[in-house]
């Protein structure tokens, strides 16, 4: 193969990638279907830029294992230890739930009860990759939903071997004695691959990284990074089992190592371009010659897999208790078809319990399925954000007023302010995705809207057309500034005051032309500054005075440097210059205040040794 002809694979996924993502993004429905469109417009249905969509899938499968080793990291030992009834509990209620429903649904259609068990247990698997990717983007990770979801995830993960086992059993004439003898082998290599990686990064890992850290060569302890990744994913995928899997297991060994911050910042964009490589190869595999060449089966498929999947979905999210603004994500994310049915569909057509055409139906199902998942996910939530804004009033009664006061994000930060406005009399509303945080505010009175204030009509919603202040305290850079450029442009009447993670954030902020902004950590800082100097020796007034003196120079320095932040020399030139010239400042300072204290004990003790008579009298 030639360079020119090499290199056009990359240019056209990355062109695809940056055309079609930001679009995606513009008309709010999420970068991953952005990605699965892309997939379908260059791959071999429509422009045919790109002819092997299976060789790329199974590069850009990478892109999932590096996602679940870092959901691994955020994952201690113990806290999924304490998720192992969820996991193996309401894992399996998914999966032979939603599999029972849907082979009664083929039995009933007359549909042959081998090929109903296999399409069903294929149906029944969901999308790591999309579901984990859709929480991470809209932030719900964290959320009851979020971790219902990755419970679910790995157990359909672990249910890989089980499920590849059972289906040459079904086969027609196929021997179920050499079946049943390659299942129990399979299970033995499964378990020793586990107990390989559980053991084995015990004791190894942490020595072998502490190793390569102190070689001071930042590339190579990258590699070493992803050495893990592939090395656990490769022993997973030789057993048989979820590369997936593999790599979450070596993440959560590693969750509670001094090496897990460098790890995250180092894999963290390999991911995020393997990933999307993962969903454009997703859409070029789309078979749209299956589609139309039987769309029928290909939409009964389809709506049996979403609507039998809902129903049981639906009763296990009310069993579970979710917050009922979980409840959709927590649905939908897990309604969808998976990437690991192909495997099964392939499999059940190589041991003549499908048919190819009946392989291509499942698989076209499948992948539509994937790519309406984040549509319906965003539908969902504008639903459910009306709903809960309607929440709390009669039809019979008015709406309440809107409160002058409105706070995007409900975190530490947004907590705080809302309770100092509350105890001085003053009604907000806030805006927050996070369920259980609103339910927490509202049995404290306050009027709470769920969704994401990046939406301008849930921002109406709130009442920011009435609003006097908006308080925007989300953490989010990229959010917080959206935010900001939405009230600017549809409610001019309300004043911004901005929270700002760091000084690139509020620079940022700067430019958008607000002038009441606060850096989360700084006032926080000098109190502990203070607190040390105090420590030391230093009067409670004096330390005070220096820190307030700190912070006035601080503010100065940032606003008199606001137009050297795109000339990084020209910026830090000016920065240190301020350093120096207020070090110099409290230099001289702290030398008269010597001084000073110096004469005022001289003065005492010439006072002090003096005659009584010679002592004047003050009046």
């Amino acid at each position: 193969m030639t360079h020119e002809n090499w290199l056009i694979v990359p240019l056209v996924l990355l062109a695809a990638a940056v055309v079609a993502v930001p679009l995606a993004r513009w008309a709010r429905l999420g970068s991953i279907l952005g990605y699965l469109v892309a997939g379908i417009v260059v791959g071999p249905q429509v422009l045919a830029l790109i002819h092997e969509p299976g060789t790329i899938l199974h590069v850009a499968e990478l892109g999932v294992v590096l996602m679940l080793f870092l959901v691994g990291l955020e994952l201690e030992p113990k806290r999924l230890w304490a998720m192992r009834r969820p996991i193996f509990g309401w894992g399996s209620v998914q999966l032979l739930g939603c599999a029972a429903v849907l082979a009664l649904l083929a039995v009933a259609l007359g549909v042959p009860w081998r090929l109903a068990v296999v399409a069903s247990l294929g149906l029944a698997m969901s999308s790591t990759a999309v579901a984990m990717a859709v929480l991470a983007e809209r932030n719900l990770g964290r959320t009851s939903a979020g971790e219902s979801v990755l419970s679910v995830a790995l157990l359909q993960d672990i249910a890989a071997i089980p499920v590849l086992a059972l289906v040459p059993l079904l086969a027609v004439g196929g021997s179920a004695t050499a079946a049943e003898g390659s299942a129990w082998l399979a299970a033995g290599k499964a378990v020793a691959a586990i107990v390989t990686i559980v053991f084995g990064g015990r004791l190894l890992l942490r020595p072998a990284l502490r190793w390569i850290a102190h070689s001071r060569t930042p590339e190579i302890f990258t590699a070493a990074a992803l050495l893990l990744v592939l090395s656990t994913a490769a022993l997973m995928q030789f057993v048989g089992l979820s590369m997936a899997l593999g790599a979450f297991l070596a993440g959560v060994l590693l969750a509670e190592s001094e090496y897990r911050r460098e790890l995250e910042t180092d894999l963290e964009p390999f991911k995020g371009l393997l990933l999307g490589l993962f969903f454009i190869a997703v859409g070029m595999g789309l078979d749209l010659n299956a589609v139309a060449g039987q769309p029928g089966a290909v939409l009964a498929v389809l709506v049996a897999l979403l609507v039998g999947k809902t129903l049981v979905l639906v009763l296990m999210a009310r069993a579970m208790k979710l917050p009922v603004a979980e409840r959709p994500a927590f649905v939908i994310l897990l309604a969808q078809g998976g990437e690991f049915g192909f495997v099964v569909f392939q499999l059940g057509e190589a041991n003549g319990v499908l048919t190819g055409a009946q392989n291509s139906a499942l698989v076209a199902a499948v992948a539509i399925s994937l790519a309406v998942t984040p549509l319906l996910l965003t539908l969902a939530e504008r639903w459910t954000t009306r709903r809960m804004a309607a929440q709390g009033t009669r039809p019979d009664e008015p709406p309440p007023p809107p409160a002058p006061i409105l706070i995007a994000g409900s975190g530490r930060y947004g907590q705080v302010v809302g309770r100092l406005l509350h105890a001085c009399g003053l009604q907000a509303t806030v805006l927050d995705h996070d369920a259980e945080a609103i339910e927490s505010l509202r049995k404290f009175g306050f009027t709470v809207h769920y969704g994401d204030a990046t939406r301008l009509d849930l921002l109406r919603v709130a009442g920011a057309e009435t609003a006097r202040v908006i308080v925007v305290a989300v953490d989010d850079m990229a959010t917080s500034l959206e935010i900001v450029e939405l009230v600017r442009e549809h409610f001019p009447q309300a004043k911004i005051v901005a929270r700002a993670r760091n000084v690139t954030h509020y620079f940022k902020l700067r430019e958008q032309g607000l002038t009441h902004i606060e850096r989360e950590t700084f006032d926080a800082a000098l109190r502990s500054a203070r607190s040390v100097l105090e420590l030391t020796g230093m009067e409670p007034h004096a330390a005070r005075k220096h820190a307030m003196r700190f912070r006035q120079h601080n503010i100065e320095l940032l606003e008199a440097t606001l137009p050297l932040q795109r000339d990084q020399a020209a910026l830090v030139a000016a920065a240190k210059a301020g350093r120096a010239q207020f070090d110099q400042l409290l230099a001289v300072e702290r030398e008269a205040e010597a001084a000073r204290h110096a004469k005022a004990r001289a003065g005492w003790s010439d006072a002090t040794s003096a005659p009584p008579g010679d002592v004047q009298q003050t009046p």
